[in-house]
């Protein structure tokens, strides 16, 4: 996401919040990192186009998912004749969700609508652009990314992950129930 205000990135982004209700299967990968880092390339190179340059350019990374992201942006924004570089930040969302989970996913656009949210606390951007790398569709609001490094129709039922080392698609299994230890009684 790429807006007109900043907040410090930190050097370390943590690592993605773990699926809720149950364990993720891999069903398919869907990009390698050969293909993740080709997307990133051409999101940076559409990024540099159409805003003329990296010059007041900010990118920021949704927490827990998004920072990667916008700092492989920014590496290869940089690495572009006549770019400056933008500045990058991170933008937390969680005050402003009541569920948690967050990824350069584009899904229903509700983590997207929260950035907004959590961006106008900051003060109100000259203009924002929305970039992910993937768009999965199902949207249940009008937002529409201007950047989209692959769009991966799916089911509603099915969950993507989405690293620097791929975009994987599968389903989650429900957790196994946790045993119980023998007491006494049974052991007899």
């Amino acid at each position: 996401m790429c807006a007109a205000v900043t907040r410090p990135s930190p050097s370390t982004a943590k690592a993605p919040t773990p699926p809720r209700g149950g364990v993720f299967l891999a069903r398919s990968e869907v990009l390698t990192a050969d293909d993740v880092r080709r997307a990133v390339t051409r999101i940076a190179h559409e990024i540099v186009e159409r805003n003329r340059g990296g010059d007041g350019v900010v990118l920021l990374g949704l927490a827990r998912g998004g920072t990667w992201l916008a700092e492989r942006l920014t590496e290869v924004m940089a690495g572009i004749d006549g770019a400056a570089t933008p500045a990058v930040g991170v933008l937390d969302v969680s005050l402003h969700r009541d569920d948690i989970g967050l990824r350069p996913v584009l899904y229903t656009g509700r983590t997207v609508r929260a950035a907004l949210d959590a961006l106008n606390d900051y003060g109100r951007p000259r203009a924002v652009q929305l970039a992910v790398l993937v768009d999965r569709g199902h949207r249940e609001l009008p937002i529409r990314p201007d950047y989209v490094g692959k769009n991966l129709p799916t089911r509603q039922d099915e969950q993507v992950q989405v690293s620097p080392d791929g975009v994987v698609i599968g389903e989650l299994a429900p957790e196994p129930a946790p045993t119980a230890a023998p007491t006494e009684r049974s052991a007899r």
